[in-house]
C-alpha cells in the first residue's frame, strides 16, 4: 500500500509557505535546501524537498529550479509513496500510459526509486519508494 500527499511546487517560496503552514497547524517540519544535492549555486537557497508531517496527513512542497513555475501559479502534484517498490513500479508504469513521463521511475541520488509523470489527463503525479538497502 502507498500514501498520497498533495506536493506543492513553488518559485521560490516553499521554505516560506512551509513554515507559515507549520505555524497554522503545528506538526515536524524537515526541509532539504537544493545545496544539499544539487552544487549550483544559483539554486543553492532553494528547497529540494520539504515535508511538513501533521497528525493525519504529510504536507509536502519544494521550489521548481528551473523557474518556470509561476508566482501563484497553485501547481500541486499528487504524491504516493511507501515502501511497495512493486505496486510503485505499477501504478507508475500505469499512469505513465498516454501521459507524459518527466523523469523515469529509477533509482535517485537520495537512495529512493522516483519518477514523475503528467497522466493523460493533465494531472501531475510523483511516485516515490524507499527500498531496503542491499546487501
Amino acid at each position: 500500500m502507498l500514501n498520497a500527499s498533495p506536493y506543492i511546487v513553488f518559485s521560490g517560496q516553499a521554505r516560506e509557505a512551509l513554515e507559515f503552514y507549520q505555524s497554522i497547524l503545528g506538526g515536524e517540519l524537515n526541509i532539504a535546501p537544493q545545496s544539499q544535492y544539487n552544487p549550483d549555486p544559483a539554486v543553492a537557497d532553494l528547497v529540494m524537498h520539504g515535508q511538513l508531517d501533521v497528525p493525519g496527513f504529510s504536507l509536502m512542497a519544494g521550489d521548481d529550479p528551473s523557474g518556470n513555475t509561476a508566482t501563484g501559479s497553485g501547481k500541486v502534484t499528487i504524491t504516493l509513496w511507501g515502501d511497495d517498490f512493486d505496486d510503485a513500479r505499477r501504478i507508475f508504469d500505469a499512469l505513465s500510459q498516454g501521459g507524459t513521463v518527466g523523469m523515469a521511475f529509477g533509482k535517485q541520488m537520495w537512495g529512493d526509486y522516483y519518477g514523475d509523470v503528467t497522466d493523460k489527463y493533465g494531472v501531475a503525479w510523483a511516485v516515490d519508494v524507499t527500498v531496503p538497502a542491499e546487501t
